[in-house]
């Protein structure tokens, strides 16, 4: 991985997270924004904002999930998530991969958010327009 954290902080900048895997041997990157929306099917009401917090052990779990997903590839990973209030169309997980061929980087791509949403400990109370607030499980 070539930058993978977990923070605080403004908006992630998908500008830096490209830089971060541009390599002359790369014929095709694949990006991923994780957005803050609107709705939750099993809301009452609409969603007005998501509360994301972190085990401390998240950045080095990221790490990890990264390095899992390149290995035996020639992919290249940036990725980030974010904790915190984050408004509605926030991003809260950006994620770049390049690779020399566009299937390895879907493929890096898709495995690295199917992941976070399965392993990163990292927590989000979703804040309801009906003053509603709920906890929901691992995962972005």
């Amino acid at each position: 991985a070539q930058l993978a954290a977990v923070g605080r902080g403004g908006v992630l900048d998908m500008a830096a997270h490209l830089a971060a895997v541009d390599d002359p041997r790369a014929g095709a990157t694949t990006t991923f924004i994780g957005r803050v929306r609107d709705h939750d099917p099993e809301a009452a009401s609409a969603v007005v904002s998501l509360e994301y917090t972190a085990h401390p052990d998240a950045a080095a779990t990221l790490r990890t999930i990264a390095e899992r997903a390149a290995d035996g590839t020639d992919a290249l990973i940036a990725v980030s998530h974010r904790i915190g209030e984050l408004g509605i169309g926030d991003a809260a997980v950006v994620i770049a991969v390049s690779a020399a061929h566009r299937g390895v980087a879907f493929d890096v791509c898709r495995d690295v958010i199917e992941t976070i949403k399965r392993e990163l400990p990292v927590w989000k109370r979703q804040h309801e327009a009906d003053g509603a607030s709920r906890w929901l499980g691992l995962g972005g």
